[in-house]
């Protein structure tokens, strides 16, 4: 092979699924506009949490992963991210476990399921525009 290197970044796909039923039950319950609200401020808060358990991993601040990563579920679930939710919990879980390569593992992929779960939601939103 000779002494050439190649590195790859594997970034796997991340299929996210989220339940319909949920955000049609917002919409009847609050109508529209209160309903898009409800979403955008659950969307907001959801990007500065998965910010927050990369940063706090990043730092070995396993207490504030586990605390970002709780408040994480509570928010998906409120607007039907059922992968998000899913996904939030095991790192809950795992930053608590001391398995530390685990814990890596799968906040690299929370932050992918949060990113495609939030594209998923705004698509879901044009679409009922």
């Amino acid at each position: 092979m000779g002494d050439k290197m190649v590195v790859v970044k594997l970034r796997p796909d991340a299929a996210v699924t989220f339940d319909r039923e949920r955000l049609d039950q917002l919409y009847a319950e609050l109508g529209r506009s209160g309903a898009d609200d409800v979403i955008s401020k659950a969307m907001e808060e959801l990007a500065v949490r998965l910010a927050k358990v990369g940063n706090a991993h990043k730092k070995g601040d396993f207490p504030q992963v586990q605390k970002s990563a709780r408040s994480m579920i509570a928010i998906s679930d409120q607007i039907g991210m059922v992968t998000l939710a899913r996904v939030a919990g095991a790192v809950n879980e795992l930053a608590q476990s001391g398995d530390y390569v685990a814990l890596a593992a799968c906040v690299s992929r929370l932050v992918r399921i949060g990113e495609n779960s939030l594209l998923a939601i705004w698509d879901h939103q044009g679409a009922s525009l």
